[in-house]
């Protein structure tokens, strides 16, 4: 009998969470980041969709200057940085921290170079006459691209923030263990690695819409 009353209870158990369930599993810290992701993607989609009616009302010609060949290589720098630290999740797994240490490291090295080669983007812009209060155009590719290295920004805040902690745990076999141990320590290696990720495919994105509508 009581094996026959607890059966329904072993079916139900076994069935998967609903999105709610999900959600009220979800620690607040990374419902907030996905919280700010969705903000910081409609800010972007509406300055994009602003650039796009801006550029078919003024009848201005595509490719009449040439985009910054310092944004095609920053977009390999980018995605170089995004593949790096998407290895971080794994080194974290085999409790590697002088790795993990370096993997951060050389992130927060690629997202450097990658603001240096948006500066020298903007530099090579002014170069050819074109300027922030110039043409409707212009003026949009630096506002869009300079947001975005300001979202990057404050993702390298945070990654050198957890660069610091984990170069500190890995000095000593103790600290080592309490930071492998933490779960607070993987949430902060899993939402870093998404903003990374997300900043990276939000590059792309604005790097698609420079060429098609520059």
């Amino acid at each position: 009998m009581s094996s026959d009353q607890n059966s329904p209870k072993k079916v139900g158990s076994t069935r998967p969470a609903s999105t709610f369930q999900r959600m009220e599993r979800m620690p607040p810290l990374l419902m907030m980041l996905y919280v700010g992701l969705a903000g910081i993607t409609v800010l972007f989609v509406g300055l994009v969709g602003a650039y796009a009616i801006t550029h078919f009302r003024t009848g201005a010609p595509s490719g009449l200057f040439a985009l910054p060949r310092f944004f095609s290589l920053s977009t390999i720098v980018l995605l170089a940085s995004s593949y790096v630290i998407a290895q971080a999740s794994r080194i974290y797994a085999h409790d590697d921290l002088p790795t993990l240490r370096r993997c951060l490291g050389a992130t927060l090295l690629l997202s450097c170079v990658f603001a240096g080669l948006q500066v020298l983007g903007w530099r090579e812009l002014m170069a050819q006459g074109v300027f922030f209060d110039g043409m409707a155009s212009g003026s949009f590719v630096y506002l869009l691209s300079a947001l975005h290295v300001a979202h990057l920004l404050g993702g390298m805040v945070f990654l050198l923030v957890l660069l610091i902690r984990t170069h500190y745990a890995a000095a000593d076999a103790v600290r080592t263990l309490v930071f492998i141990r933490n779960p607070y320590r993987r949430l902060q290696l899993r939402m870093v690695t998404l903003y990374w990720h997300f900043i990276d495919g939000l590059w792309i994105a604005l790097f698609a819409a420079f060429l098609f509508l520059y």
